[in-house]
């Protein structure tokens, strides 16, 4: 939906970049009809050492056998397209291969499938895939819903990741403050000039927030001198 955001990117490259950058994992897309191929997958594995997540639409285990032997660590399950039993299988499958599997959910309804499943690793994404609108409040309200249903179940059982719609860091750190555990990050750096730059921008510490605004145009002065977060007193 937004076109090519890098059309010559080299994936070496790019992992390469991120690892340096201080990524605790790569997400490689590997879908020909958004621009990926296991290929892209094959050359970040020869230039990074870090876990690599394989991005596309899985359905089968023949799927998870290629990925694996292209390089992946981790494979993206999309409920949005898998009836629970198939995810089931396919969560099986992944762990008889050696692989980590993330959920991903866009729904109140997903995320209590994913809970079902006992998925290790659950992603919420804030992209709708049908219309490829974000919605970041949405997101983070399943997020907080999740720890405020279950209580300690993220700590025991699950790693929750935030993804899309991540820009800068007070998305990076409203993502924290809902319980999210990790962020994926895809079209803010594919779209920066130095994608790697821009990933240490955005786990750069600390961040700035600015307290007791009253006016609209104090905002927006903030806003204009590097403030991450904007504190209001109701």
């Amino acid at each position: 939906s937004a076109g090519d955001l890098r059309p010559h990117a080299e994936p070496a490259v790019l992992a390469r970049g991120f690892e340096q950058a201080g990524a605790a994992a790569v997400s490689i897309l590997v879908d020909q009809r958004f621009g990926g191929s296991p290929d892209d997958l094959r050359a970040a594995r020869s230039a990074t050492s870090l876990p690599l997540l394989a991005k596309g639409f899985f359905s089968t285990r023949s799927d998870l056998e290629e990925m694996r032997s292209a390089g992946a660590d981790a494979v993206l399950l999309l409920l949005r397209d898998l009836d629970q039993a198939t995810a089931a299988q396919l969560l099986g499958v992944a762990g008889e291969l050696g692989l980590d599997a993330l959920v991903e959910t866009h729904d109140a309804e997903e995320l209590d499938r994913a809970v079902e499943l006992g998925a290790a690793v659950v992603g919420i994404n804030a992209r709708d895939l049908a219309t490829f609108e974000i919605d970041r409040r949405a997101q983070l309200e399943l997020v907080a819903r999740l720890q405020r249903t279950r209580p300690g179940l993220k700590a025991r059982d699950m790693v929750v990741v935030a993804e899309s719609g991540v820009e800068n860091r007070a998305h990076g750190a409203a993502a924290e403050v809902a319980g999210a555990d990790a962020i994926l990050v895809g079209s803010a750096l594919m779209r920066a000039p130095d994608p790697a730059a821009k990933l240490a921008e955005l786990l750069a510490r600390p961040l700035v927030k600015v307290c007791g605004l009253t006016r609209e145009e104090d905002v927006a002065a903030a806003a204009e001198a590097g403030a991450d977060l904007a504190g209001f007193v109701l």
